[in-house]
């Protein structure tokens, strides 16, 4: 037996969103609650089937079913008791940016005696196709492909036989997700549960299973991880299943919300916009110092222990504990230098316009010394080598094999030397070398496109063959080559940057964009994310066209939901507990690579730019958020938690993986100091717009 509950006028379009229905099917004494959308009537829909599992210690499962239903004009009530167990919940629906429901969940025990339970609340979705996944900045779709050299979670429909890191189910805690929800898609529509990342009985945890026997996502009371522990792509540990332990006549309140939506790959979009917009008004920024002052002490930064005098070269790394460097011949510190990416070009930039803007003559000098060493590092095939280190000189970097040289990483240098050149160039200054290299590298972009539009992941150091096609590594290559045309006056430089922009169109209409670092190999990453923003925002300034717009937008998007939208709770004796870290605005550097980091700072200027076209108040205040949160930990003096002055990490632990929760890497990294330099100055030309003063305070609109 059906009943709609829910009014005509509910019904309705409302914002262009397409309202959900809610429907109550009666089995065998037994209610379940259908989500139907309204684009699939009686095709697909998403259903509660039971008010909670009872999950033990022994792996049993048991259900308390939802035996009791009252509607009401605003909220459904439901009921049901088993096991010892009673269970209310009450389900409100909500219009904001989308419609979902929010559902409070109130759990009793009335055993005699203490037993110890995990609790999972289960979506299922029915409808036809293999289903794919989004949890947002830890699984995109099978996450992983069979044939990727980096191991790490891959979902398989038929179980990944022979692969311990590959099954048809995974459940991972709250805290690998910048935002805690579980997103599913069939080819007739999508769901999605959300929760907090604690709840009343601890750390809450994300799941989904897809396989013959159906499809589902659910969330966990407390945690659990199956069917192992993501520690690191080397080191994957046992299942951890976390359990509550219940007294006799224990009460326990949970909240999450249930969200459905079409089969459009992007229709998780107006459901993190929502779940943001509520964050915001209760997780704070909480930025350390201003952007000139982060200006300054990162310029010291990176001048001061990256520069490397002798080689000209700004070392990846630099150690907090300058005793302890010392003790081990300086090894803390690693005189490695990446053209771009993890070092070289970009910082070197930021370096070179800090000291001519501040007229600070050894800035502008060690920058300028940087940037020629790298002008000098163009391989046989005519692209920069990608690294140059103390021990072997030029060599390609840290590619799948060592005579493969990576199209991001080039081409990104390649960006930032244009750049300097600009400029150099405005200043009356002019580097003939600098000149030469970048047409080099353009000229080899241009001959090894293929007709498609693609530029190629992977090329061979000394012949220049593209030895990977799959990717969107050489996505940057469009804006390259888009700066090389309004530097060097190449009309043909734009017609290749408009021929790839069509061909990596693809990547971002898929919401699966991958390829971008050197060391995931073809994994989505957040710097995925970057790069398309930045490649679209210009070929859209380039000509106007509204596509390359629309482009944009979907990459940001995309980009967002890596974006951290609440403040983590570290453990009370951490590092980032005692610092207050606010971890809203950071991003997760990819599922494979679980930390947060700063990267993002990489495209601010491009998604302050992207705000000012479309006129979207959301990409302004994420843009402010991941300034903010980076303008936390930048020492500001030596000693500031254990660092040098203007000294930044790579990386903070925001769950168990490689490190524990709340845990910073005791190194500075050239590209996290370079890129607070990069982002502070840009940042210069808004500070009215961004108001990051009395952020803490401050409700935003």
């Amino acid at each position: 037996m059906a009943r709609k509950i829910l009014n005509e006028k509910m019904n309705q379009l409302r914002g262009g969103m397409i309202v959900k229905n809610l429907d109550i099917e009666q089995k065998q004494h037994h209610n379940t609650l259908h989500f139907t959308s309204a684009t699939t009537p009686n095709l697909a829909y998403a259903s509660l089937p039971f008010l909670i599992k009872l999950l033990s210690k022994k792996y049993d499962e048991e259900t308390v079913p939802i035996s009791e239903v009252q509607e009401y004009d605003d909220r459904v009530e439901i009921g049901g008791a088993a096991h010892d167990f009673e269970v209310m919940a009450t389900l409100e629906k909500h219009v904001g940016s989308c419609e979902y429901y929010k559902v409070q969940m109130n759990v009793k025990y009335n055993g005699l005696t203490a037993i110890e339970r995990g609790i999972k609340i289960q979506l299922d979705l029915i409808g036809k196709g293999t289903p794919t996944w989004m949890i947002p900045g830890a699984f995109y779709k099978e996450n992983r492909f069979a044939h990727n050299t980096r191991m790490y979670p891959r979902y398989d429909f038929e179980g990944g036989e022979g692969d311990p890191m590959a099954s048809d189910y995974w459940s991972f805690r709250s805290d690998r997700a910048a935002l805690p929800a579980v997103f599913a898609w069939n080819e007739d529509m999508s769901a999605a549960l959300c929760t907090d990342e604690m709840s009343d009985i601890g750390l809450t945890g994300l799941g989904f299973s897809g396989n013959k026997e159906g499809t589902s996502v659910w969330l966990n009371f407390p945690y659990r991880e199956e069917p192992i522990t993501f520690h690191s792509p080397v080191d994957p540990q046992p299942a951890d299943c976390q359990f509550h332990r219940f007294e006799p006549g224990e009460k326990r309140q949970l909240e999450f919300k249930l969200y459905v939506g079409t089969a459009d790959l992007h229709d998780y979009d107006p459901f993190i916009r929502e779940m943001y917009r509520q964050y915001q008004d209760i997780h704070a920024l909480n930025p350390w110092i201003e952007v000139e002052e982060a200006a300054e002490l990162t310029a010291h930064g990176l001048y001061t222990w990256h520069y490397n005098p002798r080689h000209h070269i700004l070392n990846e790394t630099a150690a907090f504990d300058r005793e302890f460097n010392g003790n081990v011949k300086g090894q803390g510190d690693r005189p490695h230098m990446h053209v771009a990416w993890v070092s070289g070009a970009p910082y070197a930039f930021s370096l070179l316009t800090y000291g001519r803007q501040h007229d600070i003559e050894h800035y502008s000098e060690a920058a300028v010394n940087v940037l020629n060493k790298i002008a000098s590092g163009v391989s046989p095939s005519g692209i920069f080598w990608a690294e140059w280190t103390e021990e072997r000189g030029w060599g390609s970097g840290w590619n799948p094999h060592r005579d493969w040289l990576q199209a991001r990483t080039i081409s990104e240098a390649t960006l930032f030397m244009i750049r300097a050149l600009d400029i150099e160039k405005k200043q009356g200054v002019h580097h003939p070398d600098w000149e030469d290299a970048v047409l080099s590298n353009l000229s080899f972009a241009m001959t090894c496109q293929r007709q498609d539009g693609n530029f190629g992941s992977y090329y061979h150091c000394d012949t220049g063959a593209v030895e990977e096609w799959d990717g969107a590594g050489g996505m940057l290559w469009i804006a390259a080559l888009l700066e090389g045309s309004s530097y060097f006056g190449r009309t043909d430089f734009r017609e290749a940057a408009q021929k790839a922009g069509h061909y990596y169109q693809s990547f971002i209409h898929n919401e699966f964009i991958y390829g971008a670092p050197e060391d995931v190999h073809l994994t989505p990453t957040s710097e995925d994310a970057y790069n398309a923003l930045v490649a679209y925002i210009l070929l859209y300034e380039a000509d106007q066209n509204s596509t390359w717009l629309d482009l944009a937008k979907k990459a940001a998007d995309w980009m967002m939901t890596f974006r951290w939208t609440y403040n983590i709770e570290f453990p009370q004796h951490t590092m980032l507990k005692q610092l207050d870290f606010r971890s809203r605005g950071a991003d997760q550097a990819s599922p494979s690579n679980q930390h947060l980091h700063n990267y993002g700072l990489f495209c601010f200027p491009e998604l302050m730019r992207l705000w000012r076209y479309t006129g979207d108040r959301y990409y302004l205040d994420r843009n402010r958020d991941h300034l903010a949160c980076f303008l936390q930990c930048v020492a500001r003096e030596g000693g500031d938690f254990n660092a040098y002055k203007g000294m930044v990490t790579e990386r903070f632990y925001n769950t168990n993986c490689f490190q524990p929760k709340g845990m910073m890497l005791t190194l500075s990294h050239a590209w996290c100091v370079g890129l607070v330099l990069y982002a502070s100055q840009a940042a210069a030309e808004y500070l009215e717009e961004l108001d990051l003063q009395d952020s803490e305070k401050r409700v935003l609109d």
